[in-house]
């Protein structure tokens, strides 16, 4: 499998590295290849501030409150060859600097668990339609993390 992540970063509040950029990436690599995805896939990530990403879970969800990440999946495109436009994820790295500082880990543990979250979601889990299908992505999140090493201490 030949994983292409488009990356672009929108906000100016919160540093972003190189390092992040290749935690991301490698995120997405290791929930793909647990759920055993073998097409050449194409993701595109959006890295932005609370203020944009609010514009967005309002526009898209209705929802007028910024939120940690949002997920645009592209169902059923194959472009031939085995190869796969998966679709868009856009964090906000605002909130999830404010959440690692919450919940007590390390900013690169949060990024690395939204794009964990959204890539599921870009393969067509869905938390919010019922308590099964929450508890078997939940737990399909944590496994990736602990293959990462990426564990909630």
């Amino acid at each position: 499998m030949k994983l292409t992540v488009y990356m672009e970063n929108e906000q100016k509040i919160v540093k972003f590295s190189a390092k992040h950029k290749r935690l991301i990436k490698k995120a997405i690599k290791y929930t793909l290849k647990y759920e055993g995805f073998k097409k050449n896939a194409e993701v595109s990530v959006t890295l932005c501030d609370n203020a944009a990403i609010r514009e967005m879970n309002r526009q898209f969800r209705d929802k007028d409150a910024p939120t940690d990440v949002l997920s645009f999946p592209i169902f059923d495109e194959d472009f031939g060859e085995g190869f796969s436009m998966l679709g868009d994820i856009v964090i906000s790295l605002e909130r999830a600097r404010d959440q690692a500082e919450e919940y007590g880990h390390s900013f690169e543990r949060e990024i690395a668990f939204l794009t964990v979250h959204s890539t599921l979601h870009l393969l067509g889990y869905d938390h919010e339609v019922g308590k099964a299908e929450e508890s078997e992505m939940f737990a399909k999140q944590k496994e990736i993390l602990a293959l990462m090493h990426l564990n909630r201490k």
